[in-house]
């Protein structure tokens, strides 16, 4: 039986048809086998500090956002204890399954050489997400020091080595740290006076007890503003929005110092490419958000994110920084 030239016609469509229906099944199929699934449980974001500190406004202002796209609850974790080892840990520890994610700051990277007996490498035992934004640190003096610049504090220091008082919340701190990257830089001997915590630290240096130390720029900032602090440099490449008329270190003429400090997530050892790609797709497109942005620079914040790789050099590269630094200086934590 001979089949006409439109009957061959029209089952040449319908077989076509088929072919790519079965060829979009077959895709659609291999797209969702390749598809990472969330558990149904909430999803943590432990935050190694106590509430109120920058790295809690950045979990809390993500999480509800994250848990509209991913459908599923969102809970902020507060771990605080040594220095942000004890919430690191609980991350590492985690199943890497997509139901637990650390946000921290660059004490982590910091932590890996003052604490070198820790059961864990806080660089190399997680996984990078994506950067989540910059920070500033802000160099302040009490005004009865008579420093007016970072300037001053330099010529001052090196004509009384050791007897200028400089604060921070504590050893291993970044506030610490960078202002030891300011005297190496510098050349000078500055005498460090440890506190529990920034709020008794900024409670003695607005009483004139210490000199000077290295702030927040939120948290310097009304004090700058209302006279009690005098702001000498801001520890950046580049001036700050919030202060703009306050110069940068190098710009004050007391050493090219960058203390910024990063902020961003991580997911346990072991967690899949997928997912780390989900959750950095969703967290970077959250933070191109106004409301976000908004949130992030009260805190003197800005928000930044990045490729996983993109994150993974950062720490890297600031984990080495760091360990030059303390080992140099032959800081310790305990």
């Amino acid at each position: 039986m001979q089949i006409s030239i439109s009957s061959r016609r029209r089952l040449a469509v319908k077989l076509g048809l088929l072919l790519v229906t079965a060829g979009a099944s077959a895709g659609a199929l291999a797209q969702t086998a390749q598809a990472p699934v969330l558990p149904q449980a909430p999803i943590r974001l432990i935050v190694p500090f106590t509430p109120g500190t920058g790295i809690d406004l950045i979990a809390r202002t993500l999480g509800p956002k994250l848990s509209e796209r991913l459908g599923r609850p969102v809970v902020v974790d507060n771990r605080a204890g040594a220095s942000g080892n004890i919430g690191t840990e609980a991350v590492v520890r985690a199943a890497p399954n997509g139901s637990t994610l650390l946000v921290t700051v660059n004490t982590l990277v910091m932590n890996a050489s003052l604490y070198p007996q820790l059961a864990f490498d806080p660089v190399k035992d997680l996984t990078p997400v994506t950067l989540t934004s910059w920070g500033q640190l802000l160099l302040v003096a009490h005004p009865k020091s008579g420093f007016k610049s970072a300037s001053d504090l330099v010529a001052a220091a090196r004509q009384k080595p050791g007897r200028i008082n400089y604060g921070s919340p504590g050893v291993g701190t970044p506030h610490h740290l960078a202002m030891e990257l300011f005297k190496t830089t510098a050349g000078v001997f500055v005498t460090h006076i440890p506190y529990r915590g920034t709020g008794p630290a900024l409670t003695d240096l607005l009483g004139g007890q210490i000199e000077t130390m290295f702030l927040p720029i939120h948290v310097a900032l009304p004090h700058v503003k209302s006279g009690r602090l005098v702001a000498l440099g801001i520890g950046s490449d580049k001036r700050h929005a919030l202060l703009p008329d306050v110069p940068t270190l190098a710009e004050a003429r007391a050493g090219k110092v960058n203390v910024d400090m990063w902020y961003g997530i991580f997911a346990p050892p072991g967690t899949s490419p997928e997912l780390v790609a989900l959750y950095n797709r969703e967290i970077r497109e959250i933070l191109l958000s106004d409301e976000v942005k908004k949130a992030f620079q009260t805190q003197g914040m800005d928000p930044t994110g990045s490729t996983p790789g993109e994150f993974k050099s950062l720490v890297e590269l600031d984990a080495k920084r760091w360990a030059g630094l303390i080992q140099a200086q032959g800081i310790t934590a305990n």
